[in-house]
């Protein structure tokens, strides 16, 4: 896997590197070292939830994760539902990492975390990092669009311990919306109007399938053989048994095409931009010609409103730690301007309904 964003451990996020080595050598992983000086630690800038370093001996080549410091939404960062998640998917869906370790004595590190095998391959950023032509570009689109449609028709019951049944669009307006208010800075506005009308529009589900909860391009590791087809998967923290159209609108929150304002192209993350992607429209018909949902444009607003509400709460909780000091990442300080942002997007679309 490609690391061009991971660098030197910030010291906020810095943890006992023998401690771990230990660790991982009492429970039976072969490090080819015993000394913490053997094993060369780097941080992912990327992402701004769990923690993700790289960890690199003469043998092996790992990646550990763990959560944050500092106050946490209730159930975020859980790291043995993470790795469970992933291990339980290895077999019918294929495109995860292998694996290697749990941890979930604190004491250890001061928090739980785990440990799997790098993929080799290309994980795309803000920019693709590799020059494809508009038509590769498309292939790579609709191969990324179809491994979100195969995790959707993955046989729910290998995750069957995580599934509330029917109801699962109401628990999210709901949840969400209380995280909101939780996560609320004194600078920023208040999204009633928003949550108001999620509430009084929200559909029964289309169904119950596994569903990724953050599928972006810079959570995909494209093979280093064909940048175009997709080696793995990462970051399933949230992932679960849930409605597919709001995984998909979610997905399409991140989704910035050439067309948009200035702001928001400002605020992408990933290279959907680019000559060759597909527009939010054509995802949206491509994959509900594939998974047989006939959809109209007014009945996708609800999920393409949730999904942008979704994404400025997640912002908002992300702020909520750095206004009050949790951590002095300045990389933080976007997220308030990013979550008022998304408010004025949010009404502009209900406005158009």
């Amino acid at each position: 896997m490609t690391e061009p964003s991971a660098g030197a451990v910030r010291d906020e996020d810095a943890f006992d590197v023998q401690r771990v080595v230990d660790w991982l050598s009492r429970h039976h992983v072969d490090l080819g070292t015993s000394l913490a000086a053997d094993v060369v630690v780097r941080q992912f800038a990327g992402g701004a939830s769990n923690l993700t370093y790289s960890l690199r001996t003469p043998t092996r080549d790992l990646i550990l994760r763990r959560p944050p410091s500092g106050k946490k939404a209730a159930g975020a960062h859980d790291m043995a539902r993470e790795y469970r998640i992933q291990a339980a998917l290895a077999e019918p869906f294929g495109l995860v990492p292998r694996m290697v370790a749990l941890c979930e004595d604190e004491s250890v590190i001061g928090s739980p975390f785990y440990v799997m095998d790098r993929v080799e391959g290309v994980i795309p950023r803000r920019e693709l990092g590799i020059d494809l032509s508009p038509e590769s570009t498309r292939d790579l689109c609709l191969n990324a669009l179809d491994v979100l449609i195969r995790l959707h028709q993955t046989d729910p019951g290998v995750l069957a311990d995580l599934g509330k049944g029917q109801g699962y669009v109401e628990r999210q307006v709901v949840g969400w919306s209380a995280r909101f208010r939780a996560a609320r800075t004194p600078d920023v506005g208040d999204f009633e109007p928003v949550m108001a009308w999620l509430a009084e529009h929200r559909p029964n589900d289309v169904a119950t399938c596994v569903i990724h909860n953050d599928f972006r391009f810079d959570n995909l590791v494209l093979r280093a053989d064909d940048p175009t087809r997709v080696a793995a998967v990462l970051d399933w923290e949230m992932a679960t048994l849930g409605d597919p159209l709001m995984d998909l609108g979610g997905s399409l929150a991140y989704w910035v095409q050439a067309d948009d304002d200035e702001f928001f192209a400002a605020f992408r993350r990933q290279p959907t931009h680019l000559p060759g992607m597909l527009t939010r429209a054509e995802v949206v018909e491509h994959y509900c010609a594939a998974m047989g949902f006939t959809l109209s444009p007014g009945q996708w607003r609800f999920y393409e409103v949730f999904g942008l509400f979704r994404l400025a709460v997640i912002a908002q909780q992300i702020y909520y730690r750095y206004f009050h000091g949790q951590t002095t990442n300045e990389a933080y300080a976007i997220f308030g301007p990013a979550a008022a942002y998304l408010e004025t997007r949010c009404l502009a679309l209900i406005g158009s309904s």
